[in-house]
C-alpha cells in the first residue's frame, strides 16, 4: 500500500502529466485504476525515418515503491522491442538498481525521458540485449499489433487501440484495391487474348475462303476444257 506522501506526490505528478505532456519524445502515462504504485507508460518511436525504432509504439511499466519519491521505482518494458528484454526490471541510474544514484526531485517524466535517452543509445545494460537495425525495425512495426492483445494497454490508452483499427481499416483498402487492380489486369489479358483469337479465327477464315475460290476456279477452267 502506498504512504501518504508517495500518493501525494504520484498524484500531482498525474496531474502535471495531463497538463503538461510530454511531445519530444512523446510519452504518455497513467496509473493502473485499482494501483497508484503500478504506472503504465506508451513511448513513440523516433520521428526520424532512418531510426531503427521509428513507427515504434512502445508499452512499459513502472513499479513505485511505496517509499516513493524517497526511493526509485523499477522500470520495464514489455513491447518486444530489439534493445530491452521485455518485462524485465531494467539497470537505469534512475531505476531500482541504483538507489544511491536517486534524487528525490526526479519525477516521472525525468525517468520516461531518461528511459528514452539510453533506449537509442548502444550502451549495454542489465535488461538490454543486442540486435540488429533491421530486427528492430521489424519490431517497431509490429509493436502496436503486439500492444493491442494486451488487456491493460487497450483499458488505458484507448487512442492507440483507434490508431490501430485505423492503421487496420487502411491496411484492408490497400489489399482490397490491390485485388481489385489484379482483377482488372487479368480482365484485361483475357480481353486481349479474346481479340487476338478472333483476329486470327477471321484470317484463318480469309485464307480459307481465298484458297476455295482458286479451287473453284480451276475445276471450272479444266471442266471447261474437257469440252473443247
Amino acid at each position: 500500500m502506498a504512504s501518504a506522501i508517495a500518493t501525494k506526490r504520484l498524484t500531482r505528478e498525474l496531474k502535471s502529466l495531463l497538463k503538461n505532456p510530454l511531445q519530444s519524445p512523446k510519452i504518455t502515462a497513467q496509473p493502473n485504476e485499482s494501483n497508484i504504485l503500478e504506472w503504465y507508460y506508451v513511448l513513440e518511436g523516433d520521428s526520424d525515418p532512418t531510426s531503427p525504432y521509428h513507427g515504434g509504439i512502445y508499452f512499459g511499466k513502472l513499479l513505485f515503491p511505496k517509499e516513493y519519491p524517497y526511493k526509485p521505482p523499477g522500470v520495464l518494458m514489455l513491447t518486444p522491442n530489439g534493445r530491452f528484454k521485455p518485462n524485465r526490471r531494467l539497470c537505469l541510474s534512475m531505476s531500482d538498481f541504483h538507489p544511491e544514484s536517486w534524487n528525490p526531485m526526479w519525477s516521472i517524466s525525468t525517468i520516461l525521458t531518461g528511459l528514452y535517452s539510453f533506449m537509442v543509445e548502444k550502451t549495454p545494460t542489465t535488461g538490454s540485449v543486442e540486435t540488429s537495425d533491421d530486427t528492430k525495425r521489424k519490431l517497431a512495426k509490429e509493436s502496436l499489433d503486439w500492444n493491442v492483445r494486451e488487456k491493460i494497454f487497450c483499458n488505458l490508452f484507448p487512442e492507440y487501440v483507434e490508431m490501430w483499427k485505423e492503421r487496420e481499416e487502411a491496411r484492408k483498402r490497400m489489399e482490397a484495391e490491390a485485388l481489385a487492380r489484379g482483377e482488372v489486369v487479368e480482365k484485361k489479358k483475357a480481353v486481349a487474348n479474346n481479340s487476338e483469337g478472333g483476329m486470327l479465327g477471321e484470317g484463318q477464315a480469309v485464307v480459307w475462303q481465298f484458297v476455295g475460290g482458286i479451287v473453284v476456279a480451276i475445276m471450272s477452267i479444266l471442266f471447261a476444257i474437257r469440252f473443247i
